[in-house]
């Protein structure tokens, strides 16, 4: 028998055995076609539908990603020009630069995977989710870093400021990126969570460059209240740390049950608050006996009487 003999053999009985079946069929159609064409005919073809698109898109992207990269230096060196330009935070700048190279490095991934022809959807989705996920575990975290941003940026304090937040008050001693490092008057080390100064009330003591000083001496009832506030007054003026202008300020401020009230009101530097405030109290308590005047406390007069019980 002849291979023309064989092949028709072989024909009829593929046919027989894959007919009515589609896919069989498909199958049978996809061996002849190899079978009918050479080698180098097939071959051909490979390289014409395959090697070839690839090899564009090869060259394509490996333009894409030498450029990508000299425009990702060229905005670093941007970014970095204009943080150093606003005097950003070191800690902060840096963090901003290596968060910006990460993401340029990112999109620069994705649009060379997207020019090779790989579907990126599934792995954006993909990222999308994990970042989605991490961020909901990490919440508080990123809540105090988002705070460190905004508080390197905006600046309500820097370091060396005396501030009162979140029932602390003390002195800064270092801005980090998740917490502020404050040094408490009796030496304590606090640390804050970023997250709730940049977002709650926070006093901040070294913000302006005076304060007013505020106090209330008392008078016993009867003693010359002319003289007590130009002691005062006097007091307050042989003090050089208590400023001349805003002038001080001396007044009846209430009739208490067991003593008159005097409000004094005066400013100083902010650095010199404390020791202008305790000064003045010392002052006060000594000088107010010397001038015959006294300072009160709470008294309760008692009248016994005497009677006779009923016989």
């Amino acid at each position: 028998m002849g291979n023309d003999s064989i092949k028709e053999v072989i024909d009829s009985t593929l046919e027989k055995t894959f007919e009515g079946d589609t896919v069989a069929m498909q199958a049978k159609e996809v061996i002849d076609t190899i079978r009918e064409k050479s080698l180098t005919s097939w071959l051909g073809d490979v390289v014409h539908e395959y090697v070839v698109p690839f090899g564009i898109k090869l060259v394509v992207a490996i333009v894409v990603f030498i450029i990508g990269i000299w425009v990702i230096r060229l905005l670093k060196k941007l970014i970095k020009g204009a943080l150093e330009r606003h005097k950003v935070d070191v800690t902060l700048a840096l963090f901003l630069n290596n968060l910006a190279s990460i993401l340029l490095n990112f999109v620069l991934v994705i649009a060379i995977v997207s020019i090779l022809g790989i579907d990126t959807s599934s792995l954006v989705a993909l990222l999308a989710s994990a970042g989605l996920a991490i961020g909901m575990a990490l919440s508080g975290t990123l809540q105090n870093f988002a705070g460190g941003v905004i508080i390197m940026l905006f600046k309500p304090y820097r370091v060396g400021d005396f501030i009162e937040a979140q029932g602390q008050m003390g002195t800064v001693k270092e801005i980090q990126i998740f917490n502020t490092i404050v040094l408490t008057t009796d030496n304590k080390t606090v640390y804050l969570p970023n997250g709730g100064l940049a977002t709650g009330i926070l006093t901040n003591y070294s913000k302006q460059g005076t304060r007013r000083v505020d106090w209330t001496f008392s008078i016993a009832y009867g003693d010359d209240y002319d003289k007590a506030k130009a002691l005062i007054i006097r007091l307050c003026d042989e003090d050089e740390r208590i400023m001349k202008e805003p002038a001080v300020f001396v007044e009846l401020t209430k009739l208490n049950s067991s003593s008159v009230d005097i409000v004094v009101r005066a400013w100083s530097k902010s650095e010199d608050y404390w020791g202008v405030f305790f000064s003045m109290n010392e002052k006060v308590y000594k000088s107010f006996p010397k001038e015959g005047l006294n300072i009160p406390f709470p008294q309760m007069d008692v009248h016994v009487v005497d009677s006779k019980s009923p016989s």
